[in-house]
């Protein structure tokens, strides 16, 4: 008995040790940093869950290799007559196999992580997904009534105590909301809510409105994970008017 009672002790040392350890190596026990108007800041390298579908789950390792990142799809997507007949279309064209960009709620799902670099007047986005960036102003001003259409369209921020929400707007609906291929339209409103309950830890939710596409409102639900200090965004090059998608070159992919 007393033998089992000192291994036992010395298991729970152990584990003790492990466990300061992984405190350690982590941002345990630290406070949220705050910028200087006293919001949570979200500046860093964050990865997040690899999205491949907004309908499904996904749980555990981010798409860096971190552990703990989390989504809550959508179920089953309520698409209009008209997103039905657009998302059943064949031979889908992979506009960012070619290198064009991927599209705002599209890059959230990437297999790479992304970087914020915060200031009390913008955050900016950073998409190690085609070295793209994103600048959402958070000064108060309303979004534009008429913006020109884009690939990430156009975007402000505003907080609601220590949540940050971001509306987004004018998309040129030539891209997906994940690389499942389902699509949206010109009309798709876009609207994030962020929140950082921890130094480790940011709370993403993502609801996405398209009238047009969808008969209702779809939401996901993710946790992103800060990445070890010392990691950061590799550099990603792609040329548009590549000719191979997936890779693969037949001889008529070479140009003449």
């Amino acid at each position: 008995m007393k033998k089992n009672f000192v291994l036992l002790l010395a298991g729970i040392v152990i584990l003790s040790g492990v466990a300061i350890s992984i405190a350690a190596q982590s941002g345990a026990g630290k406070p949220v940093p705050r910028l200087a108007n006293g919001k949570p800041d979200f500046t860093g390298v964050w990865d997040h869950p690899r999205v491949g579908d907004i309908a499904k789950d996904a749980n555990g390792r981010c798409a860096g290799e971190t552990n703990g990142c989390k989504n809550t799809g959508a179920g089953d997507l309520p698409f209009t007559s008209l997103g039905k007949a657009e998302n059943e279309k064949k031979d889908k064209w992979d506009y960012g196999a070619h290198c064009m960009p991927w599209g705002y709620v599209r890059s959230y799902g990437t297999p790479y992580p992304n970087a914020y670099v915060h200031h009390p007047d913008r955050l900016v986005v950073v998409w190690e997904q085609d070295n793209a960036y994103h600048m959402i102003p958070t000064d108060g001003r309303p979004l534009p009534k008429d913006p020109e259409p884009s690939w990430r369209g156009t975007s402000v921020g505003h907080w609601e105590g220590d949540t940050l929400v971001i509306e987004t707007v004018g998309f040129n609906g030539r891209t997906w909301l994940d690389t499942a291929e389902h699509p949206h339209s010109d009309q798709l409103r876009v609207v994030e809510r962020m929140t950082r309950p921890d130094y480790d830890h940011i709370n993403y939710e993502v609801t996405m409105e398209d009238p047009k596409f969808y008969s209702k409102p779809m939401k996901n639900m993710r946790t992103f994970v800060l990445m070890k200090p010392g990691q950061e965004l590799y550099e990603y090059s792609c040329a548009e008017n590549n000719r191979c998608e997936g890779g693969t070159c037949t001889p008529s992919d070479v140009q003449k």
